[in-house]
């Protein structure tokens, strides 16, 4: 079942919402509002920075309250957890194209580009191709949306791009979530300048936290061997060396902060003025741009103020990866090529369409 049930009372919901709307009507600090509305959409942590922008506390805490009592009592046993928590069957074109029209203007509210690239790769992330059974192989399933996998130390600040798209799922609850953190993704992607994603979607949903992939899926930054870590986690998922520094490109964009994954500093000449909210450590000077400075960068090192991993530098340092980091340095056309079509196989790992050979928007089918 999605959501925690209310096990079958409707009064006991109604005291919740009572309870929610009077601490609203008593002003309580922003924290203590950011703390109703997650209990109230299941979240476990209570972060309220967004990573590239800032949203309201009490905006949000309206918006929960507000909108969505009325359709959780509508929804007999749909459980306190809402929308955030549900599941959609599958998606509906019409309403794939609305939704990306509200991520649009999301994205050029709160140049949140990077965070939204990285909670579809990070939902992604967990397939394994030697695993068979959806949705116990992982992948873009939306399982992240539940707090087991959102609460893993390498989705740190992750709720952050929840709460910017729970509008968009309000507004169009019939695009499933797996296809709602992947179509804001390549958006993102294509708004900073990159290249168009060729997408399908019709992507099917987990139904619950014990869909969640366990812990230690994704890639970390500083592993004692970083070529040889990076293979065994993208093998895994079934790409080659090729496809893994095409995606390593996507570093372009975004920045990393010391206090959530323990890597970078807390501000350069570069993110001290946001824009959005200020500070971490960004790879590029222009790190809401999708172009190849990346490469370039990571190959000069002559930047003290841009970030450079141990999974950045083993590009230029390990023969194969270093045959295509090269060439993206000279051709971003090519990194663009290559991108795309990485980028787009990313995107349905592990995914379970409906219809089958899924639904395409825009002319998105080749």
């Amino acid at each position: 079942m999605a959501g925690a049930m209310l096990g079958g009372s409707r009064t006991r919901l109604l005291r919740l919402i009572s309870t929610a709307s009077a601490a609203a009507s008593t002003k309580p600090s922003s924290s203590a509002l950011i703390n109703n509305l997650l209990l109230l959409r299941g979240f476990g942590s209570t972060s309220t920075d967004c990573v590239e922008g800032r949203l309201n506390d009490a905006t949000l805490f309206t918006l929960s309250i507000g909108k969505q009592h009325s359709s959780l009592l509508a929804r007999r046993g749909s459980g306190v957890r809402g929308i955030l928590t549900s599941a959609s069957s599958s998606s509906n074109v019409e309403q794939l194209r609305g939704a990306r029209e509200q991520v649009k203007e999301i994205i050029n509210k709160y140049h949140c580009n990077p965070i939204l690239v990285r909670l579809a790769w990070h939902d992604a992330g967990t397939y394994d191709k030697n695993v068979i059974e959806w949705p116990k192989c992982g992948g873009a399933n939306g399982s992240i949306r539940f707090s087991p996998e959102l609460n893993h130390a390498a989705n740190a600040g992750l709720q952050n791009a929840l709460r910017l798209l729970e509008p968009v799922k309000e507004k169009f609850p019939h695009v499933s979530f797996a296809d709602l953190f992947q179509l804001a993704s390549a958006t993102a992607v294509e708004l900073a300048g990159g290249p168009k994603i060729p997408m399908r979607y019709g992507r099917l949903d987990t139904s619950g936290p014990e869909d969640c992939a366990k812990e230690g899926k994704l890639p970390a930054a500083g592993p004692p061997n970083p070529a040889e870590h990076i293979r065994v986690v993208f093998y895994r998922m079934g790409f080659n060396d090729k496809e893994i520094v095409a995606l390593s490109g996507a570093h372009t964009l975004g920045r990393s902060r010391p206090e959530r994954s323990g890597w970078g500093v807390a501000s350069t000449k570069y993110t001290k003025d946001g824009p959005g909210s200020p500070g971490g450590q960004s790879w590029t000077a222009q790190w809401l741009k999708f172009d190849n400075s990346y490469f370039k960068d990571i190959k000069e090192k002559r930047d003290k103020d841009l970030l450079v991993l141990p999974t950045d530098a083993m590009l230029f340092e390990d023969p194969s990866f270093k045959v295509y980091a090269e060439k993206y340095v000279e051709s971003q056309d090519a990194f663009f090529e290559d991108y795309a079509k990485a980028h787009s196989k990313l995107s349905e790992l592990g995914s379970k369409f409906q219809p089958s050979e899924g639904l395409f928007i825009d002319g998105d089918a080749t």
